[in-house]
């Protein structure tokens, strides 16, 4: 990259570009850089595509419930990279960027295929897990008009889990399987760890309602 402070250029892209979304601000986008310069320097990737691919990830935010949720992905890839040539970043480097952006997205089901693609997807998937995973699930349901859990069988041992049924239900069908899609040692690392905590968050919960988690 050439000597310009890249992240203030893209922090004051994404303050004009991103619509309100709690659980996709810029508090999100910066946790997801961090999880992306950990796991780069671990791996040995190119901070030169890791960089813009991590600040830029979300630049395009399609709800949870829409029907083009599993182009949005895409989509940021496109703007991301006509963005960055209006800012000359050196061009050599937009098809890994625009392809570490498409293949971030859990929804849209795209292998990563560099080193690269694989730091970003892992930093986006392991702020989807642990803590901060716990409260953007929460945000995101509740801003759904989901309840915490269904109380008649909130862990869903007896039934199917449908996360329109309720938040509870997302630890299922998704993020408690987040941990064996990770694509690198460092990631897969720190999503066990993740997941252990909100294993523990849902028995805690289930002593508090008096129902044992599975």
């Amino acid at each position: 990259m050439n000597q310009r402070n890249w992240p203030q250029v893209f922090e004051q892209y994404l303050s004009e570009q991103m619509n309100e979304d709690a659980a996709h601000d810029l508090s999100h986008i910066r946790r997801v850089v961090h999880n992306a310069l950990a796991l780069a320097e671990e791996e040995g990737a190119d901070l030169a595509v890791v960089v813009p691919a991590a600040w830029l990830h979300d630049c395009v935010v399609v709800p949870k419930d829409s029907p083009l949720r599993s182009q949005a992905s895409k989509m940021a890839a496109e703007t991301a990279v006509t963005f960055l040539r209006t800012q000359s970043y050196p061009a050599q480097y937009l098809e890994g960027i625009a392809h570490a952006i498409a293949a971030h997205s859990f929804s849209a089901q795209i292998l990563p295929e560099t080193i690269e693609a694989k730091v970003v997807q892992d930093a986006d998937r392991l702020d989807a897990i642990g803590a901060v995973g716990i409260a953007r699930a929460f945000i995101i349901g509740g801003a759904l008009g989901r309840p915490i859990y269904d109380e008649a069988d909130p862990f869903c041992q007896q039934r199917q889990p449908d996360d329109f049924v309720a938040t509870v239900d997302h630890f299922y069908t998704k993020l408690f399987k987040l941990v064996d899609t990770m694509q690198t040692t460092a990631g897969r690392r720190e999503a066990a760890r993740r997941t252990r905590f909100m294993r523990d968050f849902l028995a805690q919960l289930g002593r508090e309602i008096d129902v044992i988690a599975s």
